[in-house]
């Protein structure tokens, strides 16, 4: 599958060396070029572009407002944000883009981000390949969904639970219940979500019902036994 991507940086040098490292790449048919929002826009209304890289800091448009305006496009490309700012991770997440590349950009990165852009546009693997920027230190990094086991509410932030540790990110459980129902992730409690797969054990009866996880036993609203019954046997 060859496509045709739009790379968006007002930053000549650095416009230059990313088409040039997506020209190089054999899903990429066509790279076009704009050196601004306006010009940006222009393009993708144009409804040929498959995936937009995105610089954020943009005088006039920036990347972010051109990531919101592609809502109103009949077709939206996937949005890939390429950037030397590593403190929009968050509200990249919010607005669905589906990778944040950190300049200088690594050529086996700029190929991983291609490939995540292209799964979620084809519909192929897309719950799988999302994925949710976390602070770890001063680096901002990625975790995909898939690894995602059980979620915890922590005000307006959520903890997410992973075999390689837990995250705290900067979203709340009901978006992310609401949004990530349809990748196997169940609301069994107003305090926690869990992916139906990390389940090892239903303890549903009694004044206290619970499921167990391979290593932690959580608290299973009594309002929410019937659908989280119904859910993790269907």
């Amino acid at each position: 599958m060859s496509v045709e991507v739009l790379v968006a940086d007002d930053e000549a040098p650095a416009l230059r060396e990313l088409a040039a490292l997506l020209s190089a790449d054999p899903r990429v048919a066509t790279v076009h070029t704009a050196n601004g929002g306006a010009e940006a826009l222009r393009v993708l209304e144009r409804g040929e572009v498959a995936v937009a890289f995105l610089d954020i800091h943009m005088p006039g448009i920036t990347g972010f407002d051109l990531a919101r305006a592609l809502s109103g496009l009949r077709v939206r490309p996937a949005v890939v944000f390429v950037t030397a700012d590593d403190s929009g991770a968050v509200r990249a997440f919010d607005l669905e883009a589906v990778d944040y590349v950190l300049k200088p950009v690594r050529v086996e990165r700029l190929s991983r981000a291609l490939g995540r852009a292209l799964a979620a546009g084809a519909g192929v693997d897309a719950a799988e390949d999302e994925t949710i920027p976390v602070t770890v230190g001063s680096k901002t990094r990625w975790v995909r969904r898939a690894e995602v086991r059980w979620v915890q509410a922590n005000g307006d932030y959520s903890r997410l639970y992973t075999p390689g540790g837990d995250h705290l990110v900067r979203v709340p459980l009901s978006d992310l219940a609401e949004r990530w129902a349809d990748a196997g992730f169940v609301r069994v409690h107003r305090s926690y979500l869990v992916h139906r797969d990390a389940v090892v054990e239903m303890r549903l009866s009694g004044t206290a019902p619970t499921l167990a996880l391979s290593d932690i036993e959580l608290p299973v609203s009594r309002r929410l036994v019937a659908a989280v019954r119904e859910a993790l046997r269907g």
